[in-house]
């Protein structure tokens, strides 16, 4: 038994090191910064920081935008997923493997993708101009962002649901039928209440990355619309503030904290974790 312990601390400990240098020391240094000022000296001023009007206007902008992309990814994804969970194995293999795909790709590529398919002179508008059809002047604008944010989060969302929905047993969608079901009922009193740890985890897959992506809303909005993610990004990189910047970090991680405490309380056996 010493042996078989002593073996898996030293098969953690790769694990451990890593944790320790990129995610524990990175915690610690965000949460140095955030609660002290310039001379060190403890403060809550850049955490409260978040109520001045600039900053809890892009806080307020990010939750918007954030949570449309993840109502949309939820709608486009709740029809693919079941769609995928009916069909036979071979099948549904191939056609999640084109949902995982895109996430092998870069996704500052991804985005830039976008961003040369949008502009005023893209590919889209050229091909509108050639069916002499109106232009589509969203690039720079909010919708943008969510159409960005829905293309690049979407299989975070349709994973999830996808791996609640295989895992419900037939016989019980079968059983509601014989006892008189019909369509609807048999979804909204057995396939979804049994899809909801799925439903969490995919909303929280979405949200977070979401809620804290600047990239999208640079490449996408012009650098014209800030979210809390530019806001941050630019305390740290332009302005060399550390401490504002992790302030505002901080008061991310409470809306992250949060989402991930619901997430577990809805899906205690991960049920709805992707694959």
């Amino acid at each position: 038994m010493k042996n078989s312990k002593s073996s898996q601390r030293l098969l953690s400990s790769p694990y451990i090191a890593w944790a320790v240098i990129f995610i524990i020391i990175p915690l610690c240094m965000v949460f140095y910064y955030g609660l002290t000022d310039k001379t060190g000296t403890f403060t809550l001023k850049n955490v409260t920081a978040i109520m001045s009007a600039e900053h809890a206007k892009a806080l307020w902008l990010s939750l918007g935008l954030s949570l449309i992309s993840t109502v949309i990814c939820f709608f486009i994804a709740y029809p693919l997923a079941m769609i995928l969970a009916n069909m036979n194995v071979n099948q549904h293999n191939f056609i999640v493997l084109i949902f995982i795909l895109p996430m092998w790709m870069n996704f500052l590529l991804r985005t830039l993708a976008w961003q040369t398919l949008l502009e005023k002179t893209g590919v889209i508008n050229n091909v509108l101009a050639i069916l002499h059809l109106p232009s589509l002047n969203i690039i720079n604008t909010p919708y943008a962002i969510v159409l960005g944010m829905v293309y690049n989060f979407l299989p975070f969302m349709v994973l999830p649901l996808y791996n609640a929905l295989v895992k419900i047993d037939p016989n019980v969608i079968n059983a509601a039928k014989d006892l008189g079901a019909n369509k609807l009922q048999t979804f909204f009193k057995i396939t979804f209440p049994l899809s909801v740890p799925g439903v969490i985890s995919g909303i929280t897959m979405v949200f977070i990355p979401a809620l804290t992506t600047f990239v999208i809303s640079n490449l996408l909005g012009g650098s014209k619309i800030l979210l809390i993610g530019n806001v941050i990004e630019e305390s740290f990189t332009q302005a060399g503030n550390w401490h504002l910047g992790s302030g505002l970090s901080i008061v991310l991680m409470i809306f992250i904290i949060v989402n991930m405490v619901a997430s577990a309380i809805f899906d205690k056996d991960g049920e709805g974790s992707a694959l």
